[in-house]
């Protein structure tokens, strides 16, 4: 599940580091653009993260870690994601990226720090440390993720408040 390699890269050939060193970058880059697209209510860019038919599991809404049900399709995914929140103001804040590239699949673990904040009432937040898991696929010269799972690790404040 998780990338748990003992080092970063696979390749030994200068050539070849070249090129799995720019699919690491576009790999993370889909997360980047995910979340970004989130936190500037960029419906475009967040959907340019995802394979038409990915499919995101997300344990995060409810910050005990409790299975929500499983959003297929880019569409879906994004429209669903951007109507939680809505009435929220975010940030997003990716770090630790993990990842293992085999070919034109990859894997990617990363730790997501999201702020969520009432709009109407900045008082009323939750803070969540996520954990991402992501199956990505090659799309042309850039990557998109397939699967994504999403686990709240911690959280401090009150994500019912906040998600209802």
């Amino acid at each position: 599940m998780y990338v748990v390699s003992d080092h970063a890269l696979s390749a030994k050939d200068p050539a070849d580091i070249i090129g799995e060193l720019k699919d690491r970058a576009e790999v993370t880059d889909a997360l980047y653009r995910f979340t970004l697209g989130l936190d500037l209510r960029d419906r475009e860019l967040a959907a340019s993260a995802f394979a038409a038919d990915a499919e995101l599991e997300s344990r995060a809404t409810t910050g005990k870690g409790e299975p929500g049900p499983v959003m297929t399709g880019r569409d879906t995914i994004v429209e669903t994601v951007l109507a939680t929140i809505a009435r929220l103001d975010t940030t997003h804040v990716v770090t630790n990226p993990r990842i293992q590239v085999n070919g034109d699949a990859a894997r990617l673990t990363a730790i997501v720090e999201a702020q969520h904040l009432l709009t109407a009432d900045h008082s009323r937040n939750a803070l969540m440390k996520n954990r991402y898991t992501v199956a990505l696929c090659r799309d042309g010269e850039r990557w998109v993720m397939r699967r994504v799972r999403v686990e709240t690790v911690w959280h401090a404040g009150d994500p019912a408040a906040v998600f209802g």
